[in-house]
């Protein structure tokens, strides 16, 4: 009898632990973008998310490397558009919490070599992937807003290597954002220092878990083992 009653006991518990979960996914909600994918725009929903699994937190990536440098190029009019994207300017940017953590390693190793990161960007809101989309419609170079990108859900970065000392960047044979073959990570035909620069970046991202785009020698992202949400929060709220 007493087997019994806790089977039932265990079973309702079940049930009820069920109904809860459902609960949970109900109260998220998320709008659908006249692309066709599904983005959350609504803080509350993402921190729903985030109960619901906390590797989906996003950090920001002076909290973990206080001595990381920030440029953040979209916050300005110094980018390819000539537009400042991030309206009002942002002086914080985001990664999902692992891929943090996994930046966080590569900035200790390098430091331990007398370098240090800059990041160009990283959290990207979703209505700045559109903006660029209709700038430039080239998947080589931006990101198609029917899927959303890596920026859109914390999971990519955009950055290069900087002397501690001096903060000057390595010379990584162009700047960011430069849409010409010269950026490309198979492009070899440039002094035997840059290619040790990029070599340097890349091989130190890999090892830490993050892919590189062979497109762009800076872009590098995390992969989306947990189903990252594309994301449309503005950095203020972010920021709270």
């Amino acid at each position: 009898m007493l087997y019994k009653i806790v089977l039932k006991r265990g079973i309702y518990l079940m049930v009820l632990s069920f109904f809860f979960h459902a609960a949970s996914c109900l109260a998220q909600t998320t709008s659908v973008s006249k692309y066709g994918v599904p983005v959350i725009n609504k803080f509350t929903d993402y921190q729903l998310t985030v109960r619901n699994d906390s590797a989906k937190k996003m950090v920001e990536l002076l909290k973990l490397m206080p001595n990381l440098l920030y440029d953040l190029r979209y916050a300005t009019t110094n980018n390819f558009t000539h537009l400042q994207l991030y309206v009002p300017a942002t002086r914080h940017t985001y990664l999902r919490l692992p891929a943090a953590r996994a930046l966080a390693a590569v900035q200790k190793e390098l430091n331990a070599r007398g370098y240090g990161l800059k990041i160009f960007d990283a959290y990207r809101p979703y209505d700045v992937t559109v903006k660029f989309w209709e700038l430039i419609k080239d998947e080589r170079y931006v990101a198609n807003p029917s899927r959303g990108s890596g920026h859109n859900r914390g999971l990519a970065v955009d950055l290069t290597i900087v002397d501690l000392k001096s903060h000057q960047e390595l010379d990584m044979g162009t700047g960011f954002d430069n849409f010409s073959d010269t950026a490309h990570q198979g492009f070899t035909a440039l002094p035997p220092a840059v290619l040790d620069h990029r070599k340097l970046l890349t091989d130190l991202m890999e090892k830490y878990g993050f892919t590189k785009l062979d497109t762009e020698w800076w872009h590098f992202f995390w992969n989306n083992d947990r189903g990252y949400e594309v994301l449309d929060i503005p950095f203020s709220e972010l920021a709270k």
